[in-house]
């Protein structure tokens, strides 16, 4: 499991729009997953499908998820249908707090191979999961607000 935090400066309803628009995916992913999506993004609903590409330790594949739950501005849960993981389930949750928003992330995931994905995770993935939400927390300081730890 991954989790992560972050309280931005913003209302609550302004910082879940940002996440509600899938084109704002790229401007938060490190440059080096080269995640593009592959058509238009549908209107944002349970159930809508999203499809991606992105270079996975450094291999081009194609990423589809699922929109599974749908409660602005309180969050939503997207699911990984076809993609690297055996499991991918990625619950965010926007939280007001004194005239901010916490963002957190709940992800739930497996790699496929048993034993071999988890020596994987263990010697590889697991860095490179903490360094792609290192580096959303900070593009999210950068376009939407200051963060920090904890509220002011």
């Amino acid at each position: 499991m991954l989790t992560s935090r972050v309280w931005l400066a913003r209302p609550r309803e302004e910082v879940f729009a940002f996440f509600a628009d899938p084109r704002n995916l790229p401007r938060i992913t490190p440059p080096w997953l080269r995640l593009r999506l592959l058509a238009p993004p549908p209107p944002m609903a349970a159930g809508a499908v999203l499809d991606y590409r992105i270079a996975w330790l450094g291999v081009p594949l194609r990423w589809r998820a699922v929109i599974r739950e749908w409660e602005p501005p309180a969050g939503f849960v997207d699911v990984q249908v076809r993609g690297p993981y055996a499991r991918w389930e990625h619950r965010h949750r926007f939280v007001p707090d004194r005239g901010g928003t916490w963002v957190e992330d709940h992800v739930t995931y497996r790699l496929p191979f048993g034993a071999l994905g988890r020596l994987v995770h263990a010697r590889l993935v697991r860095r490179q999961l903490e360094a792609i939400w290192a580096y959303r927390r900070a593009r999210l300081a950068a376009l939407l607000a200051p963060a920090l730890d904890a509220p002011p």
